[in-house]
């Protein structure tokens, strides 16, 4: 029982951890979410522009086709002299042929014969019927459909009513519809229109032209359209969505670089505060300690003078280290200004003198040109000093010290320092830049992360290339002078 209730507190605290929040994907969600939005807005866009291509198609289609029938039966009247109070609408019913003693028989049957030929050799027409008042199809190039009455025809119907031209697409035969017999089957899409023909005085609709046409060349078009439409708005909607992308990922980048960056500064700021307080604590007791040893050293000449001597060689190691963490944690105020670069290598290679021929190094420094960069000349000094000192010991048993400049673009130029020495690993070369990491005896570990601090605060930037027993290489990038 005891064991139990004390594994409780240790299943809630892994249950909190589980379901604590993963940090939010700027990136994913907004690839997600940009995608879903510009498909929608993409396909709704070739929706409508599709609907639209095939509306004004079919209308223009249908307007063509109305005003040309509507002028041959205008024109086939007044050819055959047929007096201007009758119309042909008038005169396609033969049901209605006794009903007009004033026009001449033969003249109309002269008229209509040659208006029902037009309309049966229109281009691409299918189907035709004419339709008188009451519904009834009183001519049709389909045989079948005469003095068949139509019911229930809302376009048909609509036409009557309103008075004016009806049009609409298909693209399957509707069974259902009396007046859909085709002789020859569409293909495709095919195209009905209602075509009014009316009195002498414009007021009533006296017979309906029903036509079916499937005008291939149209339907060409209207495919190449809608295919240039889709490709368009896909091409269109994939360039957006790349284009957001990509800005969105340049800041999501860019998000994930500072809050890295703030978290190191915060990091380094703490120890920083903790570093300060310990080495400013310890430089008095340092200071006693080695005064005393001194002391001490001038009174005894015995046997614990070696002891003594190692006493103030501790103490002098650990004064180093003091002053070199102070020395790192102090803010870096400086104003930039332009430095010889070649001169203040040559001034550090100088001062390493005497340490590069104890350790017989061979230096390879041969500047084809001096730029002026951007830094501060004390700093610079001691980037140089300190990256020179981490390749000599490097090279404890001689090696080669190679510096080399080479612009790294229009506004820049970059200094190599390549040494032979031992190399790191590849778990110590992603930890180099860390405060307080180290790989040599006795060191502190601020050497890097102060060229580091040192180079960014420059505009600048270094980078390390380094392979176990091949040697290492520090990429120092600086501003150009304009």
């Amino acid at each position: 029982m005891n064991m139990q209730s004390q594994s409780l507190p240790v299943e809630e605290g892994s249950q909190r951890l589980n379901s604590r929040k993963q940090p939010f994907n700027l990136l994913r969600w907004f690839s997600l979410i940009s995608m879903a939005v510009i498909g929608t807005v993409a396909v709704a866009l070739g929706a409508v522009s599709t609907r639209f291509v095939i509306e004004e198609s079919v209308q223009r289609d249908a307007l063509l086709t109305a005003q040309f029938i509507q002028a041959i039966a205008s024109a086939e009247v007044r050819h055959v002299s047929i007096p201007n109070i009758r119309t042909m609408g008038e005169l396609l019913d033969p049901r209605q042929d006794n009903d007009f003693p004033d026009v001449d028989p033969q003249a109309r049957a002269s008229a209509r014969g040659e208006f029902l030929d037009h309309i049966e050799h229109l281009p691409d027409v299918i189907l035709a019927n004419v339709y008188a008042p009451d519904r009834t199809v009183i001519w049709s190039t389909n045989p079948a459909l005469v003095n068949t009455r139509i019911h229930a025809d809302e376009d048909l119907d609509r036409a009557f009513d309103q008075r004016i031209p009806v049009s609409a697409s298909y693209h399957n035969v509707d069974k259902g519809r009396e007046e859909q017999k085709f002789v020859v089957p569409p293909e495709y899409i095919f195209i009905e229109n209602y075509i009014p023909l009316f009195d002498a005085e414009g007021k009533n609709v006296t017979a309906m032209v029903e036509i079916y046409k499937e005008p291939k060349d149209l339907i060409a078009r209207m495919e190449r359209g809608l295919a240039l439409i889709w490709l368009a708005t896909a091409l269109g909607g994939g360039l957006i969505y790349l284009g957001l992308y990509w800005i969105v990922r340049r800041a999501a980048i860019l998000l994930a670089a500072q809050q890295k960056q703030l978290i190191a500064n915060e990091t380094f700021v703490a120890l920083g505060e903790m570093s300060s307080a310990v080495a400013h604590s310890l430089r008095n007791p340092l200071a006693t300690i080695r005064s005393s040893a001194e002391l001490a050293l001038e009174f005894d000449a015995g046997p614990a003078q070696k002891n003594i001597k190692d006493i103030i060689g501790q103490v002098d190691r650990m004064s180093k280290w003091v002053r070199e963490l102070l020395q790192s944690l102090r803010p870096l105020n400086d104003d930039p200004e332009p430095v010889n670069l070649v001169a203040a290598l040559h001034d550090s290679l100088m001062a390493f003198e005497q340490q590069i021929a104890k350790a017989g190094v061979n230096v390879v420094f041969q500047p084809q040109q001096t730029p002026m960069v951007l830094s501060h000349p004390v700093q610079l000094t001691q980037i140089l000093n300190s990256l020179l000192a981490n390749a000599l010991e490097a090279m404890d048993k001689g090696g080669t010290l190679t510096i080399t400049l080479e612009p790294s673009d229009s506004r820049g130029v970059s200094v190599m320092l390549s040494d032979t020495g031992k190399g790191m690993s590849e778990e110590q070369r992603s930890m180099a830049f860390r405060p307080f990491f180290t790989t040599k005896q006795g060191g502190l570990g601020v050497g890097l992360v102060l060229v580091k601090r040192i180079m960014e605060r420059f505009g600048g930037g270094v980078s390390l290339d380094s392979r176990e027993g091949k040697g290492t290489t520090v990429r120092l990038a600086f501003q150009l002078i304009q």
